[in-house]
Order: structure tokens, then sequence, then C-alpha cells
């Protein structure tokens, strides 16, 4: 779907990024050996989007109509043994719209099949539950096809001698066996460490990786190994930007990393379950997640989505969630929903409630919230929902005329996020303290065991006084409130953490998330729009100077942090709520000298201090914020800021330089190698000789690969030209990506012309 046409005739719109959807078809044949007779076998998918149909010898054998969850099909009495076999897959995603996001469509993530003797271990059937930290006691259950022994054995995580075992029998489908390890090492974000369990059953044997970590909520807020945790999370859409909807390992590691060095220990997987290869990078880098489940329930919030099968499959849904999540230590958390207004029903709040037990009974070590938005819930009940069934059918309805109609008005969510764009996010956290706000939303809190606040700061004090046993977080909420909310929780143990929406950049959803100058909007389709254009981290993982602004927030880093509003850009745009800033963490714009310019100053300090080429701009107390904006004329050569403790001593300082004359590209692999068959991200950006960043060079680029695909290609820009398939690409404030995949028959050679000719790097591979 990546790299199909996007056109305004798109049914998804600005959505799902002017994509149309359709249907998908794969088709694969493999032999079935005689040997085969007799054993267990079991396709697990992944995820695939959407409504998948799995047919298997020309007999339909499993439908699925979530797109997020993975799911399992038994093939064995489906085999023909000594033949060619043929499995086929169909994705039906042609009902459009059926989505708020970029969803891709057809099998994303990985597809496995399992196979094992007659006595086994089914898929997903070992668990590790640590009983007690101090002693390193965990518990782990082995689930069998037969009466039998078990064993089970604990390594560390590359280790090969078993550290711990224990045997038992299981007698009814299931042996539970209890393990200490010697001088445990615990799991927390600080220190990931991890162990393997080994289970063996017959000729069977199953391996889990797992942390051991006590995880508690309470009074004291939430506790990992009896020490208080303040979730600073960031939300995350499921794409990997450049490359889509796909799940790649090392893409999902790189996303978790860059989060995590921008100062956030928490994602918010938004609003779907997330992948496994995910959850693995999150268990080894020491990031905690929140995994949710869904976007709605019953009430439509596009025509075609979810919601006509939702009651029918919730119950399987949350039940696969609970067993794909259950042993990664990083799990801390579960979401059911975001921004459903049925819970300011009576059948919504009972929904509640229902889904909340449920996930207590297959996964009891975790607690469960909701993500409501409080002004939402009050709309809805006087009739003013944003989403409603008619709303899904007339947004529909205007996805079907010709977008030059002048009479197409947006509707639902998207009249809302306008609304919100115009008047700022003190309309929506102001909106969320009317008194029927919290009539509506008191019930489905009381069904949950975290209440999640989505843009509802304002409430959090009142609240806290009110239900004296409300655990509250900020399940979505703007970067410009980091600072206040991290202050409060320091505060107040039960305010248990905080979710910017968003903390990278995403494909879809593009409606007027973010404001951008009109030499970057290429006016005239609304197709060109592609992404929400509001991370903190842009689409290329580079962080933008509002990710300096919530490392600061958040005491991760003292600061002094320099951004610079670009200062030949004389359009004055109307930032949204989900922006805090257009500057940049530069002081290159030659032959700007004269010119007005908004420098922004982030530090942890009493007082911080503005210099241009060593002469002083002005002096700004820093009180209840970590944000000063100074007012100044651009000069070609140094801005500094200085910060200041209360006592008047220097405590900090920054400087970014004007580049030099001479401009350079330069490519920039962020890998020194790349494995066979993996991918390699390669940075694309005008500098001058120093490598001094020149932002202001405008460059059509071009990509050929050799020893390797090209796998994206594209910039940080919110409006493309076509899509991320191609292998030309304007840059973006002098900056592109390009991500290739190395074939193994050598270095992979990447070559980028512009109009100066071909530069070119190569990147070593190795097996």
């Amino acid at each position: 779907m990546r790299a199909e046409p996007r056109a305004n005739e798109s049914a998804g719109g600005n959505n799902t990024g002017w994509y149309a959807g359709w249907d998908y078809e794969y088709t694969k044949r493999f032999p079935v050996p005689e040997g085969w007779r007799g054993q267990a076998a079991v396709l697990e998918f992944e995820g695939v989007y959407r409504n998948a149909e799995v047919w298997f010898n020309g007999e339909k054998v499993c439908f699925r109509p979530y797109g997020y969850t993975n799911f399992y099909v038994d093939l064995a009495s489906h085999l023909r043994y000594g033949e060619e076999n043929e499995v086929r897959v169909v994705a039906r995603n042609a009902d459009q719209p059926n989505s708020r996001w970029y969803s891709g469509t057809g099998i994303y993530r990985p597809v496995w099949l399992w196979l094992a003797g007659e006595a086994h271990i089914p898929v997903n059937g070992v668990r590790v539950r640590t009983l007690d930290c101090s002693a390193g006691s965990v518990e782990v259950t082995v689930k069998t096809s037969a009466p039998g022994e078990v064993k089970a054995e604990i390594f560390e995580a590359d280790g090969a001698v078993p550290v711990g075992s224990a045997s038992g029998r299981s007698e009814d489908g299931r042996a539970v066996l209890t393990l200490s390890i010697p001088n445990v090492k615990l799991w927390d974000c600080d220190s990931p460490n991890l162990y393997r369990c080994r289970a063996c059953f017959g000729d069977d044997a199953a391996e889990e990786t797992f942390g051991v970590r006590a995880l508690a909520w309470g009074e004291d807020g939430l506790t990992i190994n009896g020490n208080r945790v303040i979730l600073r999370g960031a939300c995350i859409h499921h794409d990997n930007g450049l490359l889509g909807a796909c799940s790649f390992p090392e893409a999902e590691e790189r996303r978790v990393r860059i989060l995590k060095e921008n100062g956030y220990n928490a994602l918010r997987s938004a609003h779907n379950p997330c992948s496994k290869a995910l959850l693995d990078a999150c268990d080894r880098l020491g990031m905690l997640m929140m995994d949710e489940y869904v976007d709605h329930w019953y009430i439509h919030k596009t025509k075609y989505d979810y919601v006509n099968q939702f009651m029918d499959w919730w119950r399987q849904d949350l039940k696969d969630m609970a067993d794909k999540d259950f042993n990664h230590p990083c799990v801390i958390l579960y979401c059911t929903g975001n921004e459903v207004s049925e819970t300011a029903q009576p059948k919504g709040i009972a929904l509640t409630g229902e889904m909340t037990r449920y996930l207590h009974e297959v996964d009891p070590t975790r607690p469960v919230t909701c993500g409501i938005n409080i002004f939402f819930n009050f709309l809805s009940s006087m009739g003013m929902g944003v989403y409603s069934d008619d709303k899904a059918e007339k947004a529909a309805a205007q996805a079907e005329r010709p977008k030059k109609d002048s009479k197409k008005k947006p509707v639902g969510s998207e009249f809302y996020n306008t609304l919100a764009c115009l008047m700022g996010d003190w309309f929506m956290k102001t909106g969320a303290t009317l008194p029927p706000c919290d009539w509506k939303t008191r019930d489905a809190y009381a069904n949950m065991d975290i209440a999640g606040y989505n843009y509802g700061l304002f409430r959090y004090k009142k609240d806290l006084r009110k239900y004296p046993k409300r655990l509250i977080l900020g399940s979505e909420t703007f970067c410009k409130d980091a600072y206040a909310f991290w202050e409060l929780a320091k505060k107040h143990p039960r305010i248990i953490g905080d979710f910017v929406w968003a903390g990278m950049d995403y494909i879809g959803e593009t409606g007027e998330g973010c404001a951008e100058y009109s030499d970057y909007k290429f006016d005239g389709e609304p197709c060109r729009r592609m992404t929400g254009g509001n991370g903190r981290v842009d689409l290329l993982g580079k962080p933008r100077a509002e990710a300096a602004y919530t490392r600061v927030a958040f005491e991760r880093e003292a600061g002094p942090y320099v951004a610079v509003t670009p200062v030949y850009q004389t359009e004055k745009l109307q930032l949204t709520g989900w922006q805090l800033t257009k500057a940049l963490e530069s002081w290159s714009w030659r032959g700007c000298a004269g010119m007005p310019a908004a420098v922004e100053v982030y530090a942890r300090a009493h007082e911080v201090e503005l210099l241009v080429n060593g002469r002083a701009v002005g002096r700004k107390r820093l009180k209840s914020t970590c944000r000063a904006v100074f007012k100044t004329v651009y000069q070609d050569g140094e801005v500094t800021a200085v910060s200041y403790d209360g006592a008047g001593k220097e405590i900090g300082r920054c400087s970014l330089s004007t580049a030099g004359a001479e401009t350079e590209l330069r490519i920039v692999p962020e890998e020194k190698c790349v494995k066979i068959g993996r991918l390699a991200f390669v940075r694309l950006q005008y500098t001058d000789k120093a490598g001094v960043w020149k932002p202001m060079e405008k460059h059509i680029l071009r990509v050929s690969v050799e020893r390797g695909t090209l796998e994206g290609l594209g910039s940080a820009n919110a409006y493309v030209e076509g899509n991320y398939a191609q292998d030309s690409t304007p840059t973006y404030y002098g900056e592109a990506m390009a991500v290739v995949r190395a074939d193994g028959s050598g270095p992979v050679r990447v070559t980028v012309t512009d109009e100066t000719g071909g530069h070119t790097v190569e990147i070593p591979c190795r097996g």
C-alpha cells in the first residue's frame, strides 16, 4: 500500500494519508512431507489488515476481522501429506473509510509455521511470573497437550548454563513449577536484565524471554521493584515512517532507542496492539509499554471500522493481546480503548467494567486503563458527540463527493481537531474542567484500575482531592504540558504518568494537527499532505526542538538548549495545540542579517541570558516554566544561552554557530555495517565543511543502490508529492533520509545525486 498512488479521490482521505484501500491476496504453495503426519501444525499471523480470510487447499479455515491482533490457524486436519499444499490469504480493505490513521494493508507482520510432535507444548504455552524479587523466585506455568513430565530451566539472556531448574508433572494440561534464581538481576528501565526460560516436555521444547520485576500500583503510585516510577510517556502509531506499516525488528528497535535517548521511559501503542518486535526492543532497552486495544467500541468513528465486529470479538482480541504480552517485562499497563465516548453511557460504563475484569482473568499481573477524552464525553451526553454512527455515515458520504465540492465540511474528529487547532490547547483542557465532564466520566473511571485522562491536565488537582483512591494517568497530552505535569507528579504519587501526542511522527491523520510554512506546503492538491507532522521526533527519527524542551521539563537534562524560528520565514503561523514551536536548533540563516529572530531557550535554572556574538540580548527569569523566548535581530556568527542559579552563578552554556559559506552533501549511515537482509538508515544532510547543518538548502535528491535495495526515501516534511517508495525526494530544511536493505553480495553502495553530481558512500555488510 505504501508504494501505491495517493489521490484526492481516496475515501480514507486525510485520515489514511490519501491512500486508497483495496483487497489483497497472497498465495503460497509448499510440499508437506509424510513425516509431518501425526504432528501439530499451527500457522501464526502476527498482523493482517484486515478482515483476514485464510484458505487452505481451497477450504476457508479462518476469518479474523481485527487488523492488529495476532491469530492462529490449526492446520493439522487440513494437511495433505506427501503432496503440495496451498495456503491463500485474503485481506479485505476496500471498504473505505475504515481507519482514522494510515493502517497499511495486508500481511504487514511476520507469519510463522509451528510444528511439534503429538506430545508438545502449545504456542504461548509457557508463562513466567515473578513471585519474590528479593529471593529471585519465579513461577513457570507450562501447558501441555497430554499428561507427562515437565522440566523448566532458567538461563541468563546469553547464557549457556542454567542458573535454576525445576521439574514436575502435568496432569490437567498444565504444570506449575517454582524456581529460584541465585543473585538475581532485576529488570527495570535503567537495568533491563533479561533471562530465558526453557521448558521441555517429551521431545518438545519452548523458550521464552522474561525479566524479574515486581509491578504494583496504589496510593504510592506505580512502582517497579518497590521504587516509584513516573511514566514519561510518548504516544506512537504503529507505522515505521518511510517504511510504512510493516514491522521490521531493526526499525522498531531504532524507534525505541531514539525515544529513550530523548527522555521517554514509556510508550503508548496508539491505538492498537503493538508488534512483538516492538515489545522485544522495549524489553532489551528498558522502555515501558502501555499496550492499547482499540480506537472504538460500538459507536462508529468511520463508516466501515471495526465496530460491527467488535462485540463478537473483543474477548478473543484481548486474550490474544495478553498472551502476546504476558512474558514481556516492559508491558506494565493495558488500555481498553481510546476516546470511546461510549463510557458516558450506561451500556459503555458496564462494558468498561467487563473488559477490565476480563483482562484481570487472562492476566492478573497488570492494571487496566482506558483513555477518555473528558470533554468528548460531555459533548456526547449532550447529543453533540464528536463521534456517532450518523457522523460516520455523513463523513463517508462526503468522501464520495468530488474533492472540489466546496460544501464539504469537517465532520466528527476532523471537526473537533480543526476547532482545537483554531482555539488552542487551552480550549480542550478548560472544557474538561466543566462539572458535567466529571459526571460523565466518574462511573467509567470507577470501572478501571487507573483513570486515563486525554487532555485533562486542569482537572488533576481537583480530582485528586475529590477521589482519594483514584490513580490518574495523562493518557494523551500536549507537549507544552510537560513541565506542569512533571511538577505536579513529583508532589502527587497518584499521578502516575503522561503520554504526549505524539512521540514520533506518523503517516496519515493529516488534518490540521501541524501548521506549516507555505514554501513547504506544495500548494494545490489536498492529497499532498502525508503525515500528522506533530511528533516530538520527526518522521526520520531526528529530535525536534520540542524534544529538547521535553528532556529539560522532565529533568533528564538541565540545559540550556537553544532553538531558533527559521529567520527567513516571515509568514505568521497559528500553531496548533499539538505544536509547541517551529524552532530549529540552528543559527545558520545566511542572507538574513538584520531580520527579526525569535530565539527559544530551554533550561532548568533560575534565569537564562541570551547573547548574540557576545553581546547580551536579554535576561529572563524562569518562573513555573523551563522555556524562555527572546526577540532579537539575526546576525551571522554565534548565539549563546547561559543559565544561572538563584545566586547568579553560571550553571550551563550552549551555543549555535553559523555554517561556513561552502556547502556539501553529507551521506551518513547510522550503522557502521549492516547485516545481510537487514536495513540501514542513511541520513542525507547539507552542511558546511565542518559538518554544521545548513537548513536553508533546498534540493532534489535522487538515490540509487547497488548490492541492496532502496526500501524508503523521503524527508520530514508533512507534505509529499507521491510516496516514500520513489527514488527521488526534495529536502526539508536541508535534510532527507534513505533506508536501504543489504542483499549480501558485498558492501552496499548508496549514490545520491543532486544538481552538483553524484555522491557515494559504501556500507560494509556482514552475515
